[in-house]
């Protein structure tokens, strides 16, 4: 990486950390929202949605609240760029044979933890998913789901989604711009799309139904977006498993 652009990285790293963080609901990110969505992260279709927005909606926004589950759960997915992207410039930092042992000890670390994470919230996801279908399939427990569930703010989330999208793209074209052999990293180039991928399958379940259904679709995407995390940490397990053996080896004299 002798002809790394470093300021361009640096940059790719920055757009991709604030994706985790607008995802977990950062309340130090989303404040800016507005002003984001409004200049030229969004199209202009999308700032007319945005402009629909009514007073609850911007305050949920404001408040860090993603709404529903699936773009929250997306900080599992978003969070394997950001690691991988993490250790590309720890290594600009530190001689080669020390990042070699750092980093498969850390991706192991990291992936049993995402597997953990990924597996628990995969079933908060189905829990909800079934306790909504039961309410809905009942006479009683479907005005229960109304007033819990009926309102699904779906006009945020599409604002968000389009604000994700934008900043993913901005990490891919920042990450290329500064070096064009990132994209010879097959691993590095999967999990960006499969990234714009889970963005895209959040968006089309989420307009797929009337807005009384869509916490329904919402918990499915989740749970989508939770396994595709879980496969990707496993990737990771196992890729990390040989710099493991190499790491905890004695150095022959």
């Amino acid at each position: 990486m002798g002809d790394l652009r470093k300021p361009l990285f640096f940059m790719s790293l920055f757009f991709i950390a604030l994706v985790v963080l607008v995802e977990i609901g950062s309340g130090a990110v989303l404040p800016g929202t507005h002003e984001a969505i409004s200049a030229d992260l969004v199209p202009g279709d999308r700032q007319e949605a945005f402009e629909d927005l009514d007073a609850g909606d911007l305050a949920a926004l404001s408040d860090g609240r993603p709404p529903g589950l699936a773009i929250s759960y997306m900080a599992l997915l978003d969070s394997v760029a950001l690691f991988t992207a993490v250790l590309m410039g720890v290594s600009l930092l530190i001689p080669k044979r020390v990042h070699g042992r750092v980093q498969g000890c850390a991706t192991l670390m990291f992936a049993v933890l995402l597997i953990l994470g990924g597996l628990a919230l995969i079933f908060v996801a189905l829990g909800l998913l079934i306790f909504m279908v039961a309410l809905i399939l009942s006479f009683f427990g479907f005005f229960s789901y109304l007033a819990l569930y009926g309102f699904f703010d779906r006009t945020g989330a599409e604002v968000l989604l389009s604000l994700l999208m934008a900043l993913k793209l901005g990490f891919g074209g920042f990450l290329v711009a500064a070096q064009p052999r990132f994209l010879q990293n097959k691993g590095l180039v999967l999990i960006v799309l499969t990234s714009l991928l889970a963005n895209v399958i959040i968006g089309f379940l989420h307009g797929l139904v009337p807005r009384l259904l869509v916490s329904i679709t919402d918990a499915v995407a989740a749970i989508v977006v939770g396994i595709l995390a879980v496969i990707w940490a496993v990737i990771l397990l196992f890729g990390s498993l040989g710099s493991v053996a190499k790491a905890v080896r004695p150095d022959r004299v």
